[in-house]
C-alpha cells in the first residue's frame, strides 16, 4: 500500500480511494467495464445518467475502462460526504445498464425519468 491509495471491497466490488494532498484533491473510483467497443447510444445513456441519476458520482472513461468516480476536494472532505461517496460509487457501478442511478434520489429535469419508467413496465410486465 502507497501513501495516498487504498483498495476498498463494498458488496463484493474492489473500490480505490486515491488521495493527492497537493493538488487538494480525492477519488474514489470503481471499474465498471471495458471502455472499447461501448456503443454510442450506451455512452450518450451515460451522459444523461450524468446529468441527472449519477448525483456527486460519475461515470467516466480513462485508461482503457469505464469507471464511476467522485471527486472531491480533499481539504473540505468530512467523514459523511465520503461514505456518501464510496456509497454512490458502488451504487453507480451497480446500476450500470439498468437504472445507471447512484442513488435513490435523482436531480430531475433529464431524460432518465422517463427511461427508468419504462425499464419498471418493462420489468412488471416479465
Amino acid at each position: 500500500m502507497r501513501a495516498g491509495f487504498w483498495r476498498l471491497t463494498v458488496r463484493d466490488r474492489e473500490v480505490l480511494v486515491i488521495t493527492d494532498e497537493r493538488a487538494d484533491r480525492m477519488r474514489v473510483i470503481a471499474d465498471v467495464a471495458k471502455a472499447e467497443g461501448l456503443e454510442p447510444e450506451l455512452l450518450y445513456r451515460l451522459m444523461q445518467a450524468n446529468f441527472d441519476t449519477a448525483l456527486d458520482a460519475r461515470y467516466a472513461i480513462a485508461r482503457g475502462t469505464l469507471w464511476s468516480a467522485y471527486i472531491h476536494p480533499l481539504g473540505a472532505l468530512d467523514y459523511r460526504q465520503f461514505i456518501s461517496g464510496v456509497a454512490q460509487v458502488v451504487n453507480l457501478a451497480q446500476t450500470f445498464g439498468s437504472t445507471f442511478s447512484s442513488g435513490s434520489l435523482s436531480f430531475g429535469g433529464g431524460d432518465s425519468g422517463e427511461l427508468i419508467q419504462e425499464l419498471l413496465k418493462q420489468l412488471d410486465a416479465i
